[in-house]
């Protein structure tokens, strides 16, 4: 007859205070690996002061205001490692270079900003730098910043997007 009492385990050898144990240990594991993840990839601010950026608010409308006004639109479609857009509206004529910033929606450092070139007709061009696949605020202007057409971009830039005053359409392939 054996008696259990009289042979009972060292604790460190019962699986039950390890379990109990593990569970704070994953939880500061856990805790350090999150901090160690935010100190490696420290995101910049998008924008660096804010109040100057709300006291431009009004210039911007503006601008959107224009570009309404001469009832602006942009086509924007890359092609063979360029950005090929077009431009539609009332305007005499057609400006020699554009602007075109890409602003990535949380990363400052990776924002673009494209000189587009006239082209002839309504066309303008300009070299596709290389940028990760994703979401990107577009913001286009005249050398003068007299007017503003808005949007919102995917790269890699296949599908032909519209820019007007504010907003982006998707236009389907084939139509």
């Amino acid at each position: 007859m054996t008696n259990t009492a009289l042979h009972a385990k060292p604790w460190y050898r019962e699986p039950w205070p390890w379990f109990l144990m593990s569970l704070p240990a994953t939880a500061v594991a856990a805790g350090l690996t999150t901090v160690w993840i935010a100190y490696q990839s420290a995101d910049g601010l998008v924008v660096g002061d804010y109040y100057k950026e709300g006291l431009a608010i009004n210039q911007t409308l503006e601008r959107d205001d224009a570009a309404r006004a001469l009832a602006l639109a942009a086509t924007v479609k890359g092609e063979d490692g360029e950005l090929v857009l077009t431009l539609a509206g009332h305007l005499t004529t057609y400006p020699g270079q554009l602007t075109l910033t890409l602003a990535h929606p949380t990363h400052q450092g990776m924002d673009h900003t494209l000189t587009l070139h006239y082209a002839g007709g309504s066309r303008y061009r300009a070299t596709l730098p290389a940028m990760p696949d994703g979401k990107w605020h577009a913001q286009l202007t005249d050398a003068a910043s007299t007017w503003r057409l808005a949007g919102v971009l995917h790269s890699p830039f296949k599908q032909a997007v519209t820019l007007s005053s504010g907003s982006a359409v998707h236009q389907p392939q084939g139509e």
